[in-house]
């Protein structure tokens, strides 16, 4: 068993799932035809439509009543889903508020979020660092909540770290609110670029020279309109329609309610490419040339077999605005964003050969075509792979970098590594021993013997790093920053 580092040290403090933290979202019975010739969910809207004024009133009280205190707003919540259904009942603008009420209960259900873990975090100070004692900081963490299906969401927390190391985690209270997801505007160069490793890119020159350099949903259905009547002598027209619509469905914006505490939202899959989640979030604060702020965050998109890099922007963890990465320094997992610019450009760490360290740039933050190995796997701790756990840390003696590694019997670490600040491709030193491993009941849970996290902070001479343990919950250790330094430089 390995033994922590002296300038290591872990709290006792571990967040566990808690199955109580629900969304109410849009249900729908099986979609096949009954022998009556019509679907379930139509069946289900004629039996209602019988029953009594009296019988709806009733049975929509019992249900408010059962449900109410999960939910931050229940009644809005059955009034979307009701719309969503509408269209099955010719006379909808006829029906009762509470018939309208009731069928909205009907097609919706509750799905636990953190059912199954609560693992990976990642976290950033806080845009509001106001109120504080002297020397403390106020930090946002996101984590990977998962639920039934094993289906992937970002979480957030917040809380306060004093150091040297007391991490206090705010009550996340007792709501999940999903937001509001509008269509984002789409590059006309972006879908060519995301086109060009097909073999039937040049099908969608037409289509794309009918579009705007910035074209809305709206403007790719005309477009796509006009083109309709070759689908009828080009069948491989059809294909690459649906992948330009496939694109375009991926790139979104999200709006959550201004009033709703942070830890009240969650970020659920919402695309075509996450069907099956959206997973370990590294969210970093982004100081641009000017002095702004902006908070990015890559993640990776899951439809079932094939990943997909994503990023988020936010300036205020109301607004998330999502798109694809494209580009061959993109692939797999694992991408995290350097916090500035360097020498004008964006850098990003990547893992695309899936087993190394590796830097990527890019002008625009969208295309990360080449990248430079910096760390391939050396030691016995992380033979099998390497990949970095969050953004790089500015210090003043270069970017730390905390990594995991994989080793024997599918251990993994969280190492860590300096690389230049002018050229992150120069590795300045890599410690040959984890800083942290599982140890105890860490090493039990839904994937065992894992630590893993998604990005830590540097507060004044303390590293703090949030982790998860064996995907199943969170725990945080804290690092000396000057003995780790002296660490790294020694290697």
């Amino acid at each position: 068993m390995s033994i922590d580092p002296v300038y290591v040290h872990r709290d006792s403090q571990r967040l566990l799932a808690d199955p109580a933290r629900v969304i109410a979202k849009l249900f729908l019975p099986g979609q096949e035809l009954l022998a009556s010739g019509i679907s379930r969910a139509d069946a289900v809207v004629q039996r209602l439509l019988l029953l009594s004024e009296d019988e709806v009133s009733a049975t929509l009280a019992e249900t408010v009543a059962d449900f109410e205190d999960r939910h931050r707003d229940l009644p809005a919540i059955l009034r979307k889903n009701f719309d969503l259904v509408s269209h099955r009942l010719p006379d909808a603008a006829e029906l009762s508020d509470h018939r309208r009420a009731l069928i909205g209960a009907y097609f919706t259900q509750e799905y636990s979020v953190e059912s199954a873990a609560l693992l990976n975090p990642s976290m950033v100070a806080h845009p509001d660092q106001t109120g504080l004692a002297p020397g403390d900081l106020r930090f946002i963490m996101s984590a990977r909540a998962v639920g039934e299906g094993h289906i992937s969401s970002i979480e957030f927390r917040t809380g306060v770290f004093s150091p040297p190391a007391t991490i206090r985690v705010d009550d996340p209270g007792p709501y999940l609110t999903t937001a509001d997801s509008i269509p984002a505007p789409i590059s006309r160069e972006f879908v060519r670029d995301s086109l060009a490793h097909r073999p039937d890119a040049s099908l969608a020159d037409h289509l794309l020279s009918l579009l705007p350099a910035q074209f809305s949903a709206d403007d790719l259905e005309l477009a796509l309109a006009s083109v309709a009547r070759d689908q009828l002598t080009r069948s491989s027209t059809t294909a690459i329609i649906e992948r330009i619509r496939w694109i375009a469905a991926c790139n979104y914006v999200l709006r959550f309610p201004p009033d709703l505490p942070l830890a009240g939202t969650v970020i659920v899959p919402m695309s075509p490419d996450e069907r099956q989640g959206v997973e370990d979030a590294r969210f970093t604060r982004f100081t641009d040339d000017d002095g702004s702020i902006t908070y990015y965050a890559t993640y990776t998109a899951f439809d079932g077999s094939q990943v997909a890099p994503h990023l988020v922007q936010t300036d205020d963890f109301r607004t998330f605005d999502v798109s694809q990465l494209i580009g061959k320094a993109s692939r797999n997992k694992g991408m995290a964003l350097f916090p500035r610019r360097i020498a004008g450009r964006f850098f990003a760490l990547s893992r695309w050969d899936r087993e190394s360290i590796d830097i990527t740039s890019s002008d625009d933050l969208h295309r990360w075509h080449q990248a430079v190995t910096v760390q391939a796997p050396e030691q016995p701790w992380e033979l099998i792979q390497l990949g970095n756990c969050g953004p790089p840390l500015e210090t003043p003696q270069g970017w730390l970098v905390l990594t995991h590694g994989v080793g024997p019997m599918r251990r993994y670490g969280i190492g860590a590594i300096l690389l230049d600040l002018d050229d992150p491709t120069i590795l300045l030193g890599a410690l040959t021993e984890p800083l942290l491993t599982p140890t105890g009941d860490e090493r039990n849970g839904y994937v065992p013997n894992v630590v893993y996290s998604c990005g830590g902070l540097i507060h004044g001479e303390v590293l703090l790093i949030p982790y998860g343990c064996s995907d199943s919950s969170i725990k945080f250790a804290t690092v000396e920053l000057p003995a780790l330094m002296a660490a790294l430089l020694r290697t």
